[in-house]
């Protein structure tokens, strides 16, 4: 049996802009991806802090150093620039597994500028 487990994770993200028309997608600049040991085209759950919907998609990188976090297609409808959202990515692991798996964790500002970051 597998289970599903938390391996990355960016905390209180700020939506710096979305854009309706994309084909769909996150993009997020490329540091704040390695901080969280996210990969391009990696699944993602998206929660908006304001409103608590919820909503998949996948992971486009961004310019480094540029703090983007931009909803693209379905997904812009989730949030407003300004809004704050929690980025979750999960891995599919044995029990036995998933007891060593460490998520990595960063707490961002207002800004997405890392203030806290962590392995589980």
């Amino acid at each position: 049996m597998l289970i599903r487990v938390l391996k990355s994770k960016l905390h209180m993200a700020t939506v710096t802009q979305t854009e309706l028309t994309y084909h769909g997608s996150i993009t997020v600049d490329a540091d704040l991806m390695e901080a969280a040991g996210l990969i391009p085209y990696e699944q993602v759950l998206i929660g908006n802090c304001s409103t608590g919907q919820r909503g998949e998609t996948y992971v486009i990188k961004g310019k480094p150093g540029s703090g983007a976090m931009q909803l693209n297609g379905a997904m812009a409808r989730l949030a407003q620039p300004g809004d704050r959202i929690i980025v979750l990515a999960f891995a599919f692991a044995d029990p036995q597994e998933a007891a060593g798996i460490k998520p990595r964790i960063a707490v961002l500002d207002q800004h997405n500028k890392i203030v806290e970051q962590w392995e589980g």
